[in-house]
């Protein structure tokens, strides 16, 4: 059963002594209760009400089909609240999974050079240890400075080793400053936070029709044009020698892939012409 703000609503109004067209509560948990007389269903000509005698018994028996009936007015106002956590949910009820919260939002950075940036107004260097990466939680209050170009990485190994990839990213784009992000765990929490800031977006994912396809739906759709993909100057050479059977698992999902972005849309021949995918981890040098 999916326990909303509505379903609730009607549950609180039979426990305070209401009749409900019976079309309004639907589903076997409620003819059991019916059977059990915790419900009282009334005929009046072609319609049906239920109502319940005793508000005692119906909070016994729908706490005994989910234990977040227990306190339903607890879980409304959890239901309601955008930012209940599940601390607060525990404190409350003894139960931290009366909703689904996600515990862990935002996104990791990344940087092989220091980068001051600002994190709950307060200054925040993002200088990581080779080895590690920085994971930030409040991203909505987490700034960084408008020259600073961030590069968008999809494979989390390719994300890790950002200084054995120095040199390609330098060939490709020049010498700039850089911050390194991921989207994992997946969510929609990274391109939220770009799409508050002005700063010029680069994608680095596999250079597959499907590595395109995200890049077009998730990212330059929101961002526009200070996105873009990255195209490594050697391309052609890699995807000659690129997987085939890649090519041919992606193919019929994305044959009609195109773009108005000149660039992207000559890699999509390219790799249309080689029948061949490149994973980005080939870029990472050993």
């Amino acid at each position: 059963m999916k326990i909303t703000v509505a379903l609730i609503d009607k549950l609180i109004r039979l426990r305070e002594g209401e009749t409900l067209p019976a079309s309004q509560l639907k589903g076997e948990w409620v003819e059991e209760l019916v059977r059990d007389g915790v419900l009282i269903s009334t005929s009046h000509k072609s319609r049906r009400t239920l109502h319940a005698p005793h508000a005692d018994a119906l909070c016994k028996a729908l706490s005994s089909i989910d234990e977040r009936f227990a306190n339903m007015d607890l879980l409304r106002e959890v239901l309601l609240s955008e930012n209940t956590s599940r601390s607060e949910q525990a404190s409350a009820s003894g139960n931290s999974k009366l909703v689904v919260v996600r515990s862990c939002s935002g996104f990791p950075v990344n940087s092989y050079e220091p980068i001051l940036c600002m994190l709950n107004g307060s200054e925040f260097i993002v200088n990581p240890q080779e080895g590690s990466f920085v994971f930030v939680a409040d991203w909505r209050v987490f700034n960084i400075p408008e020259d600073v170009i961030v590069f968008g990485i999809e494979n989390m190994e390719n994300f890790r080793m950002i200084r054995q990839q120095r040199e390609l990213f330098e060939q490709t784009i020049g010498s700039h400053r850089l911050l390194f992000v991921s989207r994992y765990p997946q969510s929609t929490d990274l391109r939220s936070w770009l799409q508050t800031i002005p700063n010029r977006y680069i994608h680095f994912g596999d250079f597959d029709l499907a590595g395109i396809s995200i890049f077009l739906t998730e990212f330059h759709v929101h961002l526009g044009d200070r996105s873009s993909f990255l195209i490594p100057q050697d391309i052609e050479a890699r995807l000659a020698k690129g997987s085939i059977e890649r090519y041919n698992d992606q193919y019929v999902k994305f044959r009609n892939l195109t773009s108005d972005i000149k660039e992207i849309r000559a890699l999509i021949d390219l790799i249309n012409n080689y029948h061949r995918c490149y994973d980005q981890e080939g870029y990472i040098s050993n």
